[in-house]
């Protein structure tokens, strides 16, 4: 089983966005120097604990800050942008990079509506874009290639291509927590990751809706696939609990409609108090995997992948920190990896 990594550069109440970045690009060391297999980031947009916003430009950084790990968008989050907007990204990208770039692509907007209107600009792209979704999808991986694309126009042989002399092109990931994506993965033979870790529920059915449907392509002969989970990890189960508390309740402030916040350090987690609604669901976290310690947390994420048949487990490591720690790092989330990786990469 291979085990990888994602960041959504979280913010914490004691960082600023220059001190998150810098603790995802430590983050980022730490998992290539344990050899997991490959180190993703998201897009959202607008949120006061997240301050992964551009795929591509946290890419180029990471990429210059590690030497081996793979690194990819998990996702780019495709109606927000044109599809040669990304396919020029991600050619330049493996270009600097052979070798180590990765593109997810999702359909989700990542962001409220007032934001999307905002990316997308007021004469952009709206709500019909769902259904031409897979359209982007055909056009941004015949971007990339080395043939590029002919347009239509009058009198001319014109070829589009998202950049002049390709040597090799990002591996292509389609995303999803739904059976949509199941079902487009499937047709167009991607390899398929499923957000369990946001998700949840569905997971079996699209997992299995996938390889039963899943056509062959030139991407992938068979299928592929990988999901996500939540991972706070410590030496003993307790602190492992702390150290989950104010990602739990940020979860559940989204996921009730409360309004979100940059995440609290630990002490300050311990003297909220939510709504019952909410609370219930902080309450309810503890039995997800995979918080505890090593051996607890290693056993859930193994039977996790055997539940689900993945080749591929990817943690997304969300331990807060205690009062006192550097503004620039994330050591609890960084030692949940090593400890992981003590239990599951040796």
């Amino acid at each position: 089983m291979r085990v990888s990594v994602l960041d959504l550069v979280p913010v914490r109440t004691d960082q600023t966005t220059g001190d998150a970045v810098a603790a995802s690009t430590g983050l980022a060391q730490v998992a290539d120097r344990l050899g997991f297999t490959r180190f993703w980031v998201a897009e959202h947009h607008n949120m006061p604990a997240v301050a992964a916003t551009s795929p591509p430009v946290l890419l180029a950084h990471l990429g210059a800050h590690t030497q081996r790990i793979r690194l990819g968008s998990g996702g780019v989050m495709l109606p927000n942008h044109a599809p040669l907007a990304v396919a020029e990204q991600f050619a330049l990208l493996e270009a600097a990079h052979p070798g180590r770039i990765d593109l997810g692509i999702g359909r989700a907007p990542g962001s409220d509506p007032v934001t999307s209107l905002a990316l997308r600009g007021a004469a952009g792209r709206d709500d019909s874009d769902i259904t031409n979704f897979p359209q982007y999808l055909d056009d941004v991986v015949a971007l990339m290639g080395t043939e590029g694309v002919r347009v239509a126009v009058p009198r001319q042989n014109y070829v589009l291509k998202a950049t002049p002399a390709a040597a090799s092109e990002p591996r292509l990931w389609l995303l999803g927590s739904s059976m949509y994506s199941a079902q487009l993965a499937a047709a167009k033979g991607l390899p398929y990751v499923f957000a369990h870790h946001f998700a949840g529920r569905g997971t079996a059915e699209a997992l299995a809706y996938y390889r039963e449907h899943f056509q062959p392509s030139d991407v992938a002969s068979e299928p592929v696939t990988f999901l996500t989970v939540n991972a706070t990890v410590a030496e003993t189960r307790d602190e492992a609990l702390a150290l989950a508390l104010p990602n739990l309740q940020n979860m559940a402030r989204l996921r009730t409609g409360l309004p979100m916040q940059a995440v609290d350090l630990v002490e300050d987690a311990e003297k909220v108090e939510l709504p019952d609604a909410a609370q219930a669901m902080v309450d309810s976290g503890p039995a997800q995997p995979a918080i505890g310690t090593p051996a607890e947390a290693a056993t859930q994420i193994r039977e996790l992948a055997e539940q689900f048949d993945v080749d591929e487990v990817m943690l997304h490591p969300v331990a807060s920190a205690r009062q006192g720690v550097d503004p620039r790092r994330s050591p609890a989330r960084e030692r949940t990896l090593e400890l992981l990786a003590t239990e599951l990469l040796t």
